[in-house]
């Protein structure tokens, strides 16, 4: 899990420094709650999602299927 500050705010995007090495990520605005404000901290927790992506994966062979199927 990453911890990160919400530095500012610039239009549509919330700019946060992740980590402690605080790297800059502009991040949609509208994905945060509109309460967070500037120099609140929030937590990132990034997984790989294996189920999804294989799905993803069998639609795109499945649509790229019914195309070479549809040419022949």
């Amino acid at each position: 899990m990453l911890s990160a500050v919400i530095d500012r705010f610039e239009e549509d995007k919330a700019v946060l420094l992740v980590g402690d090495e605080e790297i800059k990520i502009n991040f949609p605005r509208k994905l945060l709650d509109k309460k967070l404000k500037e120099g609140d901290y929030i937590t990132l927790d990034i997984k790989y999602d294996a189920k999804t992506t294989k799905e993803a994966q069998e639609e795109v062979q499945n649509l790229l299927k019914s195309l070479k199927d549809k040419n022949n």
